[in-house]
């Protein structure tokens, strides 16, 4: 049960007969007892004429996913099987991260009928989103008091990684159609496949000319000149690319607004959606002490799907990263030579130590890439010293901006390629890295 504003007002009147019989106090008491009394009075026969709230029924209707920063509508369907008319307002209770609106709405159901009610959802964090309960409060005919009942009504939405560096994947799409050989431009180098032969035109290779096929080509008795070929190459397909993305405490860190974790997501799915068009085969694993989530045997259209299903429900966890299971992680996803790239943090070199130990067992048999997301702040705080605080400030990030640099070498003196880049220019730093490796044929 609850009361209303207007029944409030109702009982402050008899605050009025206080005031006019103040010199009587004895009359002007009971007035006020016999006042109270009639409100009160007033409010049981308006409850008890209210209709119940226990007597609806509830049926929910929500999409599976979401992207992150898109709408989705959820729809309740609310059915009155008693015999009274419901008057009265319905609060949805949504998790707050689920920004739904409007939360609460003015229910009018007469008695045997349904009406749907729809809520407009804004998620702002990823994951899953849930509701439990809706209450339902039915007022008497005078809006004094009201009949409240909390009914369950489960429902769950799943929030996806908005995947927002797509708009960089047809750039990237052009460039691989490039290295396939579809354009004019034709690549040769150590590691690619051939593709096919062709005459020869200016500006081609001398060193891709086929002399064999030149011969065999040739014919004197045509009149004409010996027909060049030369041979066209695109880049290897059906190789391997393990992306490991780091959940551990690191990745909690916010750049720019985002966490650290959010930013390896987006450069997983950039790259996964590249290279699965590419023709390799995308595994991705996100591991800190165990595995939080891992995607494995799937191509296409799938992969990203079944991708950012796994990404949604991953949060950091606030523990140190286990370096050294990660090779025997990636043994058991495969035993082939593969791109390996690790998204992590690169810190100080102290707390990169454990990252570096274990390098050169994946450099040995793969190629390796460590991207990390830089702060952007940093680099503009570095070239500002205006005064004493902006003096300071730009010291310790000229101090981070060394250890990380200092991480950098590391890497790359074990045999590693160190990508980096802000959170907006990390996701597609990571695919021209991807790229150029095809282009050099090591993939």
């Amino acid at each position: 049960m609850t009361v209303s504003g207007r029944f409030v007002a109702l009982l402050a009147l008899g605050v009025v007969p206080v005031v006019v019989l103040g010199g009587e106090a004895a009359l002007a008491y009971a007035a006020l007892g016999g006042w109270v009394v009639l409100c009160a009075i007033l409010g049981i026969v308006d409850l008890a004429v209210a209709a119940s709230p226990r007597r609806v029924v509830l049926e929910r209707s929500v999409p599976g996913r979401v992207r992150l920063g898109a709408e989705a509508v959820a729809e309740l369907y609310v059915t009155n099987t008693g015999r009274r008319r419901i008057h009265g307002t319905l609060r949805d209770a949504w998790e707050p991260s689920a920004s739904a609106s409007p939360t609460r709405q003015a229910l009018v159901l007469p008695a045997g009928e349904r009406r749907r009610l729809t809520t407009t959802l804004r998620p702002w964090r990823r994951g899953e989103r849930r509701v439990a309960q809706v209450t339902v409060r039915a007022w008497g005919p005078l809006h004094l008091w009201a009949r409240q009942a909390t009914l369950a009504a489960p429902g769950r939405i799943r929030v996806l990684p908005p995947f927002s560096s797509r708009k960089h994947l047809p750039s990237r799409l052009a460039r691989l159609r490039e290295l396939d050989g579809t354009t004019s431009v034709l690549l040769r180098g150590q590691g690619t496949e051939f593709d096919s032969l062709r005459e020869y035109v200016r500006g081609d290779d001398v060193r891709s000319i086929d002399w064999r096929a030149t011969a065999r080509r040739h014919d004197p008795t045509s009149g004409r000149g010996a027909r060049v070929m030369v041979r066209t190459w695109r880049p290897e397909r059906d190789r391997r690319v393990v992306v490991v993305v780091d959940t551990a405490r690191t990745s909690a860190a916010r750049i720019a607004d985002e966490p650290r974790i959010d930013t390896s997501f987006e450069a997983s799915l950039l790259l996964a959606a590249l290279a699965t068009r590419a023709g390799d085969r995308v595994d991705f694993l996100a591991y800190d002490r165990r595995v939080r989530g891992r995607v494995q045997g799937a191509n296409g259209p799938e992969l990203l799907s079944r991708m950012v299903d796994t990404m949604a429900t991953i949060d950091p966890a606030l523990i140190e990263m286990d370096w050294s299971a990660v090779p025997a992680q990636v043994a058991a996803m495969t035993s082939q030579r593969s791109l390996v790239v690790l998204l992590t943090s690169l810190d100080a070199p102290g707390a990169s130590r454990r990252l570096l130990a274990v390098l050169p067992q994946l450099t040995r048999k793969h190629v390796v890439v460590v991207a990390s997301v830089t702060d952007p702040d940093a680099l503009e705080a570095a070239g500002r010293r205006s005064d004493r605080t902006e003096t300071y400030r730009a010291a310790a990030a000229e101090r981070s901006l060394l250890d990380i640099g200092r991480v950098t070498a590391a890497v790359q003196r074990l045999g590693g390629e160190v990508v980096t880049g802000s959170p907006e220019d990390l996701p597609p730093a990571l695919s021209d890295r991807y790229l150029a490796l095809k282009a050099a044929g090591r993939l």
